[in-house]
């Protein structure tokens, strides 16, 4: 990397001396992966993950080291890499599956299972450059698992679907572990990773910081997360928020979620319940405030929202200097993805002493997919009529 542009041709004259620093983004990297194994990448933003699979897709070659594949790879990388945006959909797959080393035939034979997956309508003979994220991401996907790959490396490309195609995607994972596709994928979806894993792999700055089971790789991903957090509280006493505003009658100088334990948690299981504390510093004179919260999806939707009013309870009188502490008690009865939790103190008629968005993160964790945000704990029963048997067959699981 160069400060300025200009070091680069300074660089080349005689007697001068380097210019650059050197960067890796990705260093000492080691692993295998056996064939009909599903193995997943985590780590934050800027850690090598998708620079990773580009090297083992063979669209960047390691500066040092090699990769040894065997078998026809198929990657869907970045949204519609390798789709011609003035190609129609059915154009488009054609190609792929060229590209693939299919001939025309297999393709007519795989078209109709590729059109029925992506669920686009019409929309398939009109140009790519016509469609929404969504519908990219749907026929991407679609054909990259229907050419009949050995090895399937998949990008955070699901995070743009929506939970019917989410749920497809999932299902249809599983019957490529049972075909013994061997499948490489990068996702900030915790829940799916131990979901879908056999083993997975944690990448801090460019190196492998845990490798194994995904539960083990995942907690420990989420402890160097709430270790950062902590650092950080430490260096700043004020709460840091996506967007925060108030009068300053109050501060809310700390936010945790309790697992049933008491620990303060960053991951929990679907129906735990938890404890929402929030503590709150007075700078005036106030007379009966509100704490509320609120828990919204990673995409901003509201999910579910308290406060002391709504639920009747009156917190009476405060001079400068008092602290308050109040726990909302629930039962995280939630789907299984990521959520955020934006906390406030405020005044009776609804304006803000100290309102943070987004304050903390966490996750919600189960063994089951479910589609949406609430887990309203469906119980099935079924009734088979057999001719044959008297009486009728019932169940419950």
């Amino acid at each position: 990397m160069y400060r300025r542009p200009g070091d680069r041709l300074r660089e080349m004259m005689p007697g001068t001396g380097a210019r650059h620093t050197d960067f890796w983004a990705l260093k000492d990297i080691s692993f295998e992966v056996g064939k009909g194994e599903t193995l997943s990448l985590v780590g934050p933003n800027g850690c090598g993950k998708s620079t990773l699979l580009q090297i083992v897709s063979g669209i960047l070659q390691p500066t040092t080291g090699r990769v040894v594949t065997r078998g026809r790879i198929a990657a869907l990388l970045e949204l519609g890499a390798g789709f011609n945006p003035e190609f129609s959909g059915r154009e488009n797959v054609y190609l792929n599956g060229e590209i693939m080393g299919l001939s025309r035939a297999e393709i007519d034979r795989a078209m109709p299972s590729i059109e029925g997956f992506a669920e686009i309508g019409e929309f398939i003979e009109r140009p790519v450059k016509e469609y929404s994220s969504g519908m990219y991401v749907r026929l991407a996907f679609s054909t990259a698992i229907h050419v009949d790959p050995e090895i399937l490396i998949v990008d955070e490309a699901l995070a743009v679907g929506d939970a019917v195609f989410a749920n497809r995607c999932v299902r249809k994972f599983e019957e490529l572990r049972e075909r013994k596709v061997t499948v490489l994928f990068v996702s900030h979806d915790l829940g799916l990773v131990k979901q879908l894993s056999d083993r997975a792999i944690l990448l801090l700055n460019g190196h492998i910081a845990a490798h194994g089971k995904p539960s083990d790789v995942i907690n420990r991903y989420i402890g160097l997360v709430l270790e950062r957090q902590q650092a950080q509280a430490k260096k700043d006493d004020r709460l840091r928020a996506s967007f925060r505003h108030g009068d300053g009658t109050s501060e809310i100088v700390g936010v945790e979620i309790l697992n049933a334990r008491g620990e303060s948690a960053a991951s929990i299981a679907s129906g735990e319940p938890i404890t929402v504390r929030v503590r709150s510093r007075f700078h005036a004179a106030k007379s009966d405030p509100m704490v509320g919260i609120l828990i919204r999806t990673r995409i901003g939707m509201d999910v579910y929202g308290t406060n002391t009013r709504v639920e009747q309870v009156a917190l009476g009188d405060f001079q400068p200097g008092d602290e308050l502490v109040v726990d909302f008690r629930l039962e995280c009865w939630l789907t299984p993805q990521q959520y955020t939790l934006t906390v406030a103190t405020q005044n009776s008629d609804g304006t803000s002493h100290d309102w943070l968005d987004d304050a903390i993160a966490f996750e919600v964790v189960d063994t089951r997919v479910a589609a949406g945000v609430a887990n309203l704990r469906a119980k099935v029963q079924w009734t088979v009529d057999r001719p044959d048997l008297s009486p009728t067959v019932r169940g419950e699981p």
